[in-house]
């Protein structure tokens, strides 16, 4: 049997074509092996709860139980790097922040930890900034999903924190002249308000009774005012989302934002936003990172996702998760309108004929063009020679592909130098002569979504995935995504779209005539015409018809609509006030 090239290093490279201009989520990489339920047989690549910090303009991502952190030049390749130390054992949704020439990085913890700091983390150095940063005072508990902020206005430094479905959300501030310790007692900042807020609500479409959970706090300062962010209703399902207040000072009051949640993603392949940060890049770009929601072999099974966001005139926070599984630009300077990154790359994969080399039990190849993390196609065996065959039904102009590997029983697992996926990805005009589309035949790292751009277009009909290594117990494969364009005429704009708000002003029926030859539909909506700034994609074939179940007690909302197919996607129709 082919065994893999073997090697120890602090810092992994992986495979990106040359020249790579566009990324898609969830992010390409090396998502480490969860051993949290290893008692119960179960192991599985994940990560949640980013943090990305521009650090003297190079990138640094930090997540739960990840066993280290990446490194990024440029947002698009990232390396992953084993530190010299953690504080006693690996971090859950970290805090982390970059001041000057020093990177600090705190755990989650109800106990005395350690601040880490670097003044060279691309190395994986870290030394203890403060041996222990003092319990927290007074009835306040953690601090858990804490996050770090120094007010360049003021020069004072702050901590936020909580991760509960009973205890609100807190802020400390901290004292630099004693390393950070905690100055005074921590100071309840808001609680959840489902009975308001509908995006607040718990459940899968906000349809359980389940007290909501709110965590992953993060500050950002925008003009003067200081917006407060928050995850919530639970990372368990397809809303998971971040909302924010807004304040004039770092620890309030606070008022909340009357067009939350700003990220939300609750349709697509990658489903969910909640529980990152925003930062911006060298151009000055924002952006918002969140956690998206896998739960194949447990709940709390999730990858990992990148959004542009930014501030609007009026000062509105707003993320942009439109087509946010699709091939986005990575913007070369400073972009004016979040849109614009969008490639027009279309998927032309969905629902299309699959054919495999073999099938275990039940699991057949046609569960890779379902866009469904959660369904997947399994091998008889992991050997070489395994394959996967798409066919797109006619001749497209392919730009990408998304390779996206499944854990199906791994049992007991560890991220180790032996656990990568080799693969290459072949295409053909009749399914009888085939070329090489893209190339990891000799890839040394884990790349369990992983992103392909091709240098330039392709025109082909057939796709086929060929195995040769995968690090896990099977060969188990969710989706193979393929985007690009059938170079046919767009979908005309949808007509007849209704707004209905319920006697239950938090939910709101939307519905629409169907477009022909589409394959989905974005429901577009927000506090104004000109504020349409959620998203909610919905496939044609599951209908012209959607509960949204996401609004806000109090706040009036527009609506509009866009469809799209292989080729492209339509103007959006006129907004309409919901009623």
């Amino acid at each position: 049997m082919f065994k893999p090239f073997v090697f120890i290093a602090f810092i992994t490279l992986p495979f990106v074509a040359a020249a790579q201009r566009t990324y898609c989520n969830p992010v390409d990489l090396n998502y480490q092996y969860n051993f949290e339920q290893l008692n119960q047989n179960i192991s599985y690549r994940s990560g949640a709860d980013p943090v990305i910090i521009n650090h003297k303009g190079e990138y640094y991502l930090f997540a739960t139980i990840s066993g280290g952190y990446w490194h990024s030049k440029d947002l698009l390749q990232w390396h992953y790097i084993k530190p010299s130390r953690w504080p006693f054992e690996d971090n859950c949704a970290p805090a982390a922040w970059s001041m000057g020439d020093t990177l600090l990085l705190f755990q989650s913890t109800f106990e005395q930890r350690p601040i880490l700091y670097s003044t060279a983390p691309e190395t994986g150095e870290l030394h203890f900034y403060n041996r222990w940063l003092p319990r927290m005072p007074g009835d306040a508990l953690g601090p858990w999903d804490p996050a770090l902020f120094h007010d360049n206005r003021t020069g004072r430094w702050y901590m936020y924190f909580g991760s509960s479905n009973v205890y609100p959300l807190y802020g400390i501030e901290l004292d630099p002249a004693k390393r950070l310790a905690y100055k005074g007692d921590a100071k309840k900042l808001f609680y959840l308000h489902p009975e308001q807020h509908g995006w607040e609500r718990f459940g899968l479409n906000h349809t359980d009774t389940i007290k909501p959970f709110m965590e992953g706090a993060w500050m950002t300062e925008h003009n003067g005012k200081y917006y407060l962010q928050y995850g919530a209703p639970g990372t368990e399902y397809n809303v998971y989302a971040n909302g924010t207040y807004v304040g004039d000072d770092p620890l309030g009051p606070f008022t909340y934002a009357a067009y939350n949640p700003v990220s939300y993603k609750p349709g697509g392949f990658v489903v969910g936003a909640g529980h990152g940060n925003t930062f911006q890049d060298n151009h000055g770009n924002y952006w918002n990172t969140g956690t998206p929601w896998i739960a194949v072999n447990w709940n709390f099974e999730r990858r990992m996702a990148m959004f542009p966001a930014g501030f609007d005139a009026d000062g509105q926070m707003f993320s942009n998760t439109r087509f946010g599984d699709f091939p986005q630009y990575m913007p070369p300077d400073t972009w004016s309108d979040a849109n614009d990154l969008f490639t027009g790359w279309m998927l032309l994969s969905y629902r299309k004929p699959a054919t495999a080399s073999s099938v275990r039990d039940t699991f057949d190849a046609i569960r890779v063009t379902d866009e469904n993390p959660r369904s997947y196609w399994v091998a008889q065996t992991k050997n070489p020679g395994e394959w996967l065959q798409v066919d797109l039904q006619r001749r497209c102009e392919v730009r990408a592909v998304q390779v996206n590997y499944t854990d199906y029983q791994s049992g007991v697992f560890a991220s180790d130098s032996s656990v990568c996926t080799q693969f290459r990805m072949l295409h053909s005009t009749d399914a009888i002569h085939w070329d090489t589309l893209a190339d990891l035949w000799n890839n040394r790292t884990d790349r369990p979504n992983a992103y392909l751009e091709l240098p330039s277009a392709v025109k082909t009909r057939f796709i086929r995935f060929e195995h040769r290594y995968v690090g896990a117990r099977n060969l188990a494969i969710s989706d193979i995504r393929v985007f690009g364009s059938a170079n046919g005429a767009l979908p005309a704009v949808p007509v007849g779209l209704q707004a209905r708000r319920d006697p239950d002003p938090r939910n709101c029926s939307v519905t629409w005539k169907p477009v022909p030859g589409t394959v989905g539909y974005n429901i577009r909506w927000g506090i104004a015409p000109d504020k349409l700034y959620q998203t909610w994609q919905v496939w044609a074939d599951a209908g012209n018809t959607l509960d949204i179940r996401a609004l806000n007690v109090g706040q009036d909302y527009y609506f509009a609509i866009e469809a799209f197919n292989e080729s492209g996607v339509s103007q959006m129709s006129p907004a309409v006030k919901c009623r």
